[in-house]
């Protein structure tokens, strides 16, 4: 029999990020072919695909676990602690993996089973590029399924509660980079220049009117400028400023609306100020929209063996699995992962751990769901 905190912590201790997972991936794929499952390898360059066949596509599920740590070093002491500098699983996803793993091989020994489960290892979501991978390499004609479910942990949460609700629930991610060109020159004399620290300053003032001034209130959304950067000194007015930043909201027309009023604005304040202003704007993660009969069905089983919160609300955090649902209908929830101590820790901070407390109520979420999803 595995014990999954022995595992979960060695998973823990070999973190690896994005795509290059080697050790990750190959040791939950040894597991897995030994209890009987299919397993396939490679799947979006380093996924891995287990099938527990006992019942007709038409009917058969995915269940997601991402598997990537995070670039950040760990400031744990405990004797699990991340070995590779600079590698931390910092958002719980040693935890996911395990949880998944758990299931999967509890179903494996069930002989009730009558339904086709897909126990997806997903790579690089962190980055939000590890879905599309999978996706574009075939998981859905290679491993037909009618719906496909994930799960996250939430420090804060009480263990064996969950949150979830149909519709937008987890906010898209959208990246910006604006350059400003202006006129260096010397300090002591500005009006033989075109500053472009006062044009970015301008613009990074103006930026926030998008929210409180185009937004409606009922549509959450933030602009953050998280870099401003230039290339002066303490006695060089800089010629050239960049700013770089992130937005988040949960819909495509929000999304729109700030790239639409950020261009406007970069335009008009380097125009009035005599300066030349780029906008490259991207989105990195998808808002994350839940079916609503499959967030039926995961609420329900979040019931069975727990409570469940309605009135959680959207969270503003972004989520790679909001790819997955714009190919299949599924849905998302978050599960406690505790009130005190290390567990409490906001996700993706240095002190985080994953609470192994918490494995035993998601392999029993994850195992009520298969018996009784669509």
């Amino acid at each position: 029999m595995l014990d999954l905190t022995s595992f979960r912590r060695d998973l823990h201790s070999h973190p690896e990020t994005g795509f290059d997972l080697e050790r990750t991936p190959r040791l939950i794929s040894e597991v897995l072919e030994g209890a009987g499952l299919e397993v396939v390898r490679g799947v979006g360059q380093c996924g891995v695909v287990a099938t527990l066949r006992r019942g007709p596509d038409e009917t058969a599920i995915g269940l997601r676990a991402d598997m990537d740590a995070l670039p950040i070093q760990e400031a744990n002491g405990f004797a699990y602690r991340s070995k590779q500098d600079g590698l931390f699983h910092g958002c719980g996803h040693d935890g996911h993996s395990t949880m998944l793993l758990g299931a999967a091989l509890k179903l494996a020994d069930d002989p009730t089973l009558k339904r086709t489960v897909h126990f997806i290892f997903q790579p690089d979501e962190e980055n939000g590029n590890g879905a599309a991978a999978m996706i574009a390499d075939g998981l859905f004609e290679r491993f037909p399924m009618a719906a496909i479910y994930g799960l996250h942990n939430m420090p804060g949460m009480a263990l064996g509660h969950f949150a979830t609700q149909s519709g937008p629930f987890c906010a898209f991610e959208d990246n910006f980079e604006i350059t400003i060109e202006g006129q260096g020159g010397h300090a002591s004399m500005p009006e033989k220049s075109v500053d472009p620290i006062v044009v970015g300053s301008a613009i990074v003032m103006q930026l926030q009117s998008i929210i409180s001034r185009n937004v409606p209130p009922r549509d959450h959304a933030v602009v953050s400028v998280t870099e401003f950067l230039t290339d002066g000194a303490r006695n060089i007015l800089p010629s050239n400023v960049t700013l770089r930043g992130d937005c988040r909201g949960f819909s495509p027309e929000v999304s729109q609306t700030i790239e639409s009023r950020m261009r406007t604005i970069v335009e008009g304040i380097c125009t009035a100020q005599g300066a030349q202003g780029q906008v490259a704007y991207s989105t990195s993660f998808r808002p994350l929209v839940n079916d609503a009969q499959a967030t039926e069905v995961i609420a329900n089983a979040a019931q069975s063996v727990g409570a469940l919160d309605a009135t959680y609300g959207r969270v503003g955090f972004s989520e790679d699995f909001a790819e997955f649902l714009t190919h299949r209908p599924g849905a998302f929830i978050l599960m406690g992962n505790g009130l005190e101590g290390n567990n409490a820790m906001p996700l993706h901070n240095p002190s985080y751990d994953f609470n192994d407390d918490a494995i035993a109520h998601g392999v029993k979420f994850w195992t009520q769901l298969v018996h009784q999803s669509f």
